[in-house]
């Protein structure tokens, strides 16, 4: 806890759970997402700074996990207190359900470096080591089913500049491979993703990869379910197509596992998904020591999580790839100044914390009574995603 009388402490805290729509509904072989739930927090410390977070909301142990373990043992803590949060959480019974408790951390840690760093008047990424890159390549992520207007959309991203990009397929056998030989007729020699979401089966990916063999993939994301492990780890031995894990790599200790395993050329981290900014730091760390380049998973992040991301990929030297985002598929934000995303890439901000404010306004206009979920399609009632499919 924090010391008597230490500007530092948390002495209130609030928070928001927003809905943010799409322009239009996103398709992935998981559901239909027609906009982004997620939890904003506000921590205000004894000093009178105010540190805001953000983190991703799909499911409803989210707010109930924040309101009633992590906000309540955030009082009276330093916002420079991290490691401890993380672990006191962990050590309130949630190591038996860490995957439960990861994404309600997160927006309370990001929200006290957001604060620390407006205390020490400096951007997050100097916390974090330094600005190692100060631009920043976003992906032209494609969540269209059908291969001419996936074409048509990664054709628009080409023209924006977008220079890397990302199918998701993981629907049915025949259009994986629509999908990606009409994207990869209007990219080029871009470096071309393809995201399977757990879709397959052992032999099927074998089938597949070989199918896709001559596209020349950047990598193919999380081909198999999210716990086989060693399956990926006998893929990447089988075949030539990089191997990327992203739900299997969830926490620091499920990156240890696969890293372990030799299972990944590629590894997605989400701040949200790990638990918070130092434990995404902490697995890029142990990622590089075995020569793994990292990424970012996109979850539909709004601007303070954006910014949190920009920060992570300025100072992680092994994020020397195109971090994914979905910023693009929102009209508005909560931010008072949007990012404006330019020939497909941002710069790292450079004010104190995270180096964006929130329109407490507009969290109050979107502010949501429920968790709107992306694993369902209530276009087609009575059908939900196999894990795997096919």
């Amino acid at each position: 806890m924090a010391l008597p009388d230490d500007p530092l402490t948390i002495i209130a805290t609030r928070h928001w759970l927003v809905y943010i729509p799409f322009d239009s509904p996103i398709v992935w072989g998981s559901g239909k997402r027609a906009g982004s739930t997620r939890l904003v927090v506000e921590v205000t410390t004894a000093s009178g700074i105010k540190g805001y977070g953000e983190t991703i909301a799909l499911l409803d142990f989210v707010p109930v996990v924040l309101e009633k373990v992590v906000l309540p043992l955030a009082l009276g803590r330093s916002v420079a207190d991290v490691e401890r949060l993380h672990r006191h959480v962990l050590g309130a019974g949630y190591y038996h359900h860490e995957r439960a408790a990861v994404m309600a951390l997160a927006a309370v840690e990001m929200a006290m470096w957001d604060a620390l760093g407006k205390n020490a008047r400096l951007p997050l990424h100097a916390l974090l080591g330094g600005a190692y890159r100060r631009e920043i390549e976003l992906a032209a992520y494609l969540f269209v089913a059908d291969p001419k207007p996936c074409a048509e959309t990664a054709l628009r991203f080409r023209d924006e500049g977008y220079t890397t990009f990302k199918v998701k397929i993981g629907h049915d056998e025949k259009s994986d491979i629509a999908l990606m030989e009409a994207v990869r007729r209007v990219v080029g020699d871009a470096p071309l993703r393809a995201d399977v979401n757990g879709a397959w089966s052992p032999g099927t990916a074998r089938r597949q990869l070989e199918k896709l063999k001559g596209l020349d993939l950047a990598y193919v994301e999380q081909p198999l379910v999210l716990h086989d492990i060693a399956g990926h780890a006998e893929l990447r031995q089988a075949q030539t197509v990089p191997i990327a894990i992203d739900e299997g790599a969830y926490t620091l200790g499920d990156v240890g596992n696969v890293v372990r395993a030799a299972a990944a050329d590629v590894i997605l981290l989400d701040p949200h998904e790990e638990g918070g900014i130092w434990q995404c730091v902490k697995a890029a760390g142990v990622a590089e020591a075995a020569g793994i380049p990292v990424t970012l998973h996109s979850g539909g992040e709004l601007g303070l999580s954006q910014a949190a991301y920009l920060h992570l990929a300025a100072s992680i030297p092994n994020m020397n790839i195109a971090i994914d985002t979905e910023y693009y598929y929102h009209s508005v934000d909560i931010i008072t100044e949007a990012f404006v995303i330019r020939d497909g890439r941002l710069d790292a901000p450079q004010e104190p914390g995270l180096g964006v404010l929130p329109d407490l306004d507009a969290l109050e206009r979107f502010r949501s009574s429920k968790v709107i979920g992306a694993y369902l399609d209530p276009d087609r009632p009575g059908w939900f995603a196999e894990k795997p499919k096919y």
